[in-house]
């Protein structure tokens, strides 16, 4: 079987020329073109079963750009989601009108701001965007505010937790929507406190939120500014380390859902991690206790130095350790068998939630 005559000869007049791109409408049997002069259409006419048709379709444009019918491999789709599509290949890609090349061109770590534009035009959605976006060269060029306007705007319509984190904090990434905009979606949680997850993962240093000092900053002054402790301690008790832990602390309160308890979690151990500490995964809530008590009955010497020069500082050391060791692995015993949302998960996962509320009100001003 082979192309329509018709097909076969407007194929080969739209394969001579420079193309950047290529894609199929497989329900209205239309082929686009992307060159400099503009898009171009072909109308399919079809001789067989559309299905049959466009793997016919596909294999002619395969062979055209890589030599070989055999078309995107399968067997590579999973290896360049991964990012690993070689960079000298990504523009031929582009021109298979496979959207699975689409999506491994989308995670490329060679992507620049053209060939994202061509991918765009191949593909506008919003996992597109994220995929595109999480390229810092694509965030930062002329793409990346019309790639932050679409996530916006598309921002209503998501119902994943965690395709809305992610575009939140990707939209938040530096100058891609204005303070307007950036307002406006915080907003948004107080309905949803998933809106927050994504603030907190890209700038919790700058949340629209006013918070107060916390009444022991001043003390910090007199400790070691070099210890990692004192520093950690200094931005923790600044306003915009007070603004984070309300934040984080709103959202541990009342996850709506599994992904959005798995974020939270995961972003815990991230702020409170310091450079210095070991990082560990816990799978039950008491293990977490235990731990925090043998680094202090064994301090290092960072630890040991701000203790020494501010005793009373014991609790709050206390409170960034445990709470630099929660990660979703403690969530696992019990998401493993349940698959529970809303009021029902928060009361199932209460028995971690509320000794890490607990640490969390240690650091915050009462």
């Amino acid at each position: 079987m082979d192309l329509s005559h018709e097909d076969k000869l407007r194929l080969n007049v739209l394969l001579a020329q420079s193309l950047h791109a290529i894609r199929i409408d497989e329900s209205r049997m239309e082929l686009y073109a992307l060159s400099e002069k503009g898009e171009a259409k072909v109308t399919l006419h079809a001789n067989c079963k559309d299905e049959k048709y466009l793997k016919i379709v596909r294999q002619r444009l395969s062979t055209h750009v890589l030599g070989s019918p055999g078309g995107y491999p399968v067997f590579m789709r999973g290896w360049t989601r991964m990012g690993q599509a070689r960079d000298n290949s990504l523009e031929k890609l582009l021109l298979l009108a496979e959207p699975e090349a689409v999506v491994a061109v989308a995670h490329a770590n060679g992507l620049t701001n053209e060939i994202a534009r061509h991918a765009w035009w191949c593909a506008p959605n919003a996992e597109n965007a994220r995929c595109l976006l999480e390229s810092e060269q694509v965030a930062q060029g002329s793409m990346g505010q019309e790639l932050a306007k679409f996530l916006v705007e598309f921002l209503p319509f998501e119902e994943s937790s965690r395709a809305l984190m992610k575009s939140v904090r990707l939209v938040l990434q530096p100058n891609l929507i204005d303070e307007k905009t950036k307002l406006d979606i915080w907003k948004r949680g107080k309905r949803r406190n998933t809106f927050y997850l994504g603030f907190i993962r890209q700038c919790p240093n700058s949340l629209p939120i006013e918070a107060q000092t916390h009444s022991l900053y001043d003390k910090l002054g007199h400790i070691n500014p070099t210890n990692i402790y004192t520093q950690k301690l200094k931005s923790l008790f600044s306003p915009q380390g007070q603004a984070a832990l309300e934040a984080i602390i709103t959202v541990i309160k009342k996850p709506n859902d599994q992904d959005v308890a798995v974020e939270i979690f995961n972003t815990i151990g991230t702020h409170f991690c310091t450079d210095k500490q070991q990082i560990f995964r816990w799978r039950e809530i008491n293990e977490l206790d235990d731990c925090t008590e043998k680094i202090l009955n064994n301090p290092a010497k960072d630890i040991n130095s701000i203790i020494n020069d501010w005793p009373d500082a014991k609790p709050f050391i206390y409170a960034v350790i445990y709470l630099s060791m929660v990660s979703e692995t403690l969530l696992d015993p019990v998401f493993s068998v349940s698959d529970a949302i809303g009021s029902v998960m928060r009361k199932r996962i209460s028995h971690l939630t509320d000794p890490i509320l607990k640490q969390l009100n240690t650091l915050k001003e009462s």
